[in-house]
């Protein structure tokens, strides 16, 4: 979290000392593409946004964190969803493109490994998931459950979901190849609900009562949890702009929302952790 604030510092600082962006693409469009975690937030600010500024249109995609930074690259948005930070080679590569990207957090967020309900197991330990994950443990029966074989569920390998979980769970070790790959946190839920001894992982956002999140070293992925730093599989979201915008504009409205009291109120009844009380 340390090394990423003052990556975040930084980008700030150089936005400030090369001057303010483009306030916003042709025709004051606001144009967001990215993470299928931060969508939803992205979804809800500009329904609210567009109640009291029905003249912006906004488009939002849904592509992935690695395909939302491709078109911050390429200037095809305004807005770049990622659900992790920018990677050293992504932001080289803006730059070469003229893109200068400061990383805004709008929220944070909890990794939660899901089971479907009838599974018997509540709760695993990091080395247990890693094990799963890595092919080392691949029946039920091993933990403690049913004997069956455990159907292992990822996000595609383009997905910030992904890299978080493989940084944080695997320490970047490799999935085992009969794994699933899925390419949404909603695919991930939806084939967890409806595979008995499926497993996957998704953002705290995206539990209900049609899956079961499993405590992980003993700890339920809540924003108490998140927020104390209990829960260990935990990271802030965040919107990339080009540059920091213009104070007053759109973009920038659009990108500080978190911050008031109805952007925080309408993270939190999407499950997500707020930046600030």
């Amino acid at each position: 979290m340390k090394n990423i604030a003052l990556k975040i510092a930084a980008t700030i600082f150089a936005a400030l000392m090369l001057g303010p962006a483009q306030s916003a693409l042709a025709g004051e469009n606001i144009i967001i593409d990215g993470s299928t975690t931060v969508g939803p937030i992205a979804k809800a600010f500009a329904e609210f946004y567009k109640e009291s500024h029905p003249d912006v249109n906004i488009t939002i995609s849904e592509s992935g964190s690695g395909n939302g930074v491709k078109s911050l690259i390429n200037k095809a948005c305004n807005i770049a969803n990622l659900s992790r930070f920018m990677k050293d080679s992504e932001f080289k590569s803006c730059v070469a493109n003229g893109v200068l990207p400061v990383a805004h957090v709008v929220a944070f967020d909890g990794l939660a490994v899901i089971v479907n309900p009838k599974n018997k197991i509540r709760s695993l330990t990091m080395s247990d998931i890693a094990a799963i994950y890595t092919g080392k443990i691949t029946n039920w029966k091993q933990l403690g459950g049913d004997d069956a074989k455990i159907v292992v569920v990822s996000r595609d390998t383009n997905s910030g979901t992904y890299e978080t979980f493989n940084e944080l769970v695997l320490k970047k070790a490799k999935i085992v190849k009969d794994a699933e790959y899925v390419g949404s946190n909603g695919q991930a839920r939806t084939r967890v609900n409806t595979t008995k001894d499926a497993i996957a992982y998704v953002g705290l956002g995206f539990v209900d009562d049609t899956v079961k999140p499993l405590s992980v070293e003993g700890i339920l992925p809540n924003a108490k949890s998140i927020t104390s730093g209990k829960y260990p599989i935990a990271r802030p979201l965040f919107m990339f702009t080009n540059g920091y915008p213009k104070m007053g504009g759109d973009i920038f409205n659009f990108v500080t929302l978190h911050l008031s009291g109805e952007g925080r109120e309408i993270i939190s009844d999407l499950g997500y952790i707020p930046v600030c009380e």
